[in-house]
């Protein structure tokens, strides 16, 4: 159990990161260079000139979530917990900020604008970033209050809702590779789509209650290595997406970015 949580904790650090940085040579660099259009390339209408609320909204999402995909798995490592404290102590300052203006500028263009999904996806992306928003203020208080073991819970969920963005692009790759698109549609109303509009955090969450649990009770070897097969499969996928996702979409938008191609 312990081994298998190592390697799927350092896979999500790895890949999460990788997409961080995508986010920020993505949409930063649009930004920086007045092509902004260019966003609704991944989601059409995302971008629209008079929405200047919205648009800061979503921009603000995507600007603080690039950073607490780059710093979440930083706040995981034991090593830097205790052996550097304080870096710890500000690290999570600026993750827990960054947490919740993600969150509030998400919600922020969904109230202003609505999604391109329409209800279904108005409601499943307001519950992630109230959820969001929720295991923030969480993860703060237990910390301040000396609650160590509740702090560190609330700052696995925090953890799994943060890596969501990430896991919804690469569920949408793979099931557009194996599935050919099955179930999806241009304005995102389809019956895949309607499904992702939830899938693509709270499993994240299972999984987090997994390590609390195990880490929190004392359970028999079967669920251990019941608990030990699940993290490992799902190690498994975000290993070859991981590879996939960098070869083809994230790592020539990185390289570009700092080639300044």
């Amino acid at each position: 159990m312990r081994w298998s949580g190592i390697v799927l904790v350092a896979t999500v650090w790895i890949s999460a990161a990788l997409f961080g940085l995508y986010i920020l040579a993505f949409y930063a660099s649009a930004l920086y260079e007045g092509e902004m259009s260019r966003w609704n390339n991944v989601l059409p209408k995302l971008y629209e000139e008079d929405s200047t609320a919205a648009t800061s909204g979503i921009g603000l999402h995507f600007a603080t979530g690039g950073i607490i995909l780059l710093l979440g798995s930083i706040q995981l490592l034991d090593s830097v917990r205790v052996r550097y404290p304080a870096v710890h102590r500000w690290i999570g300052r600026i993750y827990i900020i960054s947490s919740i203006f993600a969150a509030v500028g998400g919600l922020l263009f969904i109230i202003l604008k609505g999604t391109i999904g329409g209800l279904v996806m108005d409601i499943g992306f307001s519950l992630y970033g109230i959820l969001m928003f929720i295991a923030a203020i969480e993860t703060y208080r237990h910390a301040v209050a000396g609650r160590l073991d509740k702090h560190r819970a609330w700052a696995l969920r925090l953890f799994a809702l943060a890596i969501g963005s990430w896991l919804y692009r690469m569920d949408y790759g793979f099931w557009i590779l194996l599935m050919d698109g099955l179930g999806h549609e241009r304005h995102f109303t389809g019956p895949f789509d309607y499904l992702m509009a939830f899938f693509f955090y709270i499993p994240n969450l299972l999984v987090a209650e997994i390590f609390i649990s195990v880490r929190q009770y004392k359970t028999n070897p079967f669920l251990r290595l019941s608990a030990s097969f699940v993290l490992l499969l799902a190690t498994g996928f975000l290993l070859l997406g991981t590879y996939y996702f960098t070869l083809y979409y994230w790592g020539p938008a990185i390289v570009n970015w700092l080639t300044g191609k």
